[in-house]
């Protein structure tokens, strides 16, 4: 990770893990089809309305700010995307998943239900960082093609009102990240899913 010039215009183009796992499996699998905005680095905090040189000078320091280059991590990028809400909007919408960062035992499902408050969202995307922790479905049906699909996977999202995750069998503990986002508000809820060890792997 790095810092860009701000005094010049810079467009710094990259696939995540993400777009390289899809590029990489061909088929046309890798296909841009959408963009989005985000506001990541800013902190808003900064804005001061009390520069002595006037409004135009309110956002002098946010605007001086080094800006972050562009880095590989689909789960660390682009978490605060800017959206269009109606004008008379007085609070963000946020998202409520009902969960903290969990362990989950190999043979105990966790199903995971969101709901937006200051917004209405009629379906939400679910994305598993890592699928060699959990299978992950919409509707909670593990089908023979879903498992062998996303065993084919590093990354695998589902949509829904709600989620819900099979762990897998591990050795040794292994952790990932779900992101939970509301498709029509934006909101998004990040947290860490941890897969605990097997029993019955006792070496």
């Amino acid at each position: 990770m790095g810092f860009l010039d701000n005094t010049s215009i810079t467009v710094d183009a990259i696939l995540t893990k993400k777009g390289r796992e899809l590029l990489a499996r061909g088929e046309n699998a890798f296909q841009i089809t959408k963009f989005a905005l985000a506001d990541d680095e800013v902190d808003y905090n900064l804005w001061d309305t009390a520069h002595p040189n006037g409004s135009s000078y309110y956002g002098a320091v946010i605007e001086n700010m080094p800006v972050l280059e562009a880095f590989t991590d689909e789960t660390q990028v682009m978490r605060y995307k800017l959206i269009t809400l109606n004008k008379t909007t007085t609070q963000m919408p946020t998202l409520n998943i009902g969960i903290g960062d969990t362990t989950m035992n190999f043979d105990t499902s966790t199903v995971i239900t969101a709901n937006t408050t200051n917004g209405s969202d009629t379906s939400f995307s679910f994305t598993l960082s890592d699928t060699d922790i959990a299978y992950i479905s919409a509707d909670g049906n593990f089908s023979a093609a879903t498992i062998a699909t996303q065993q084919t996977q590093k990354t695998a999202t589902v949509t829904g009102t709600q989620a819900t995750l099979q762990p897998r069998s591990l050795r040794v503990a292994k952790s990932a990240k779900l992101t939970v986002e509301g498709n029509n508000t934006g909101a998004i809820s990040v947290i860490t899913l941890t897969t605990a060890k097997d029993p019955s792997f006792t070496t």
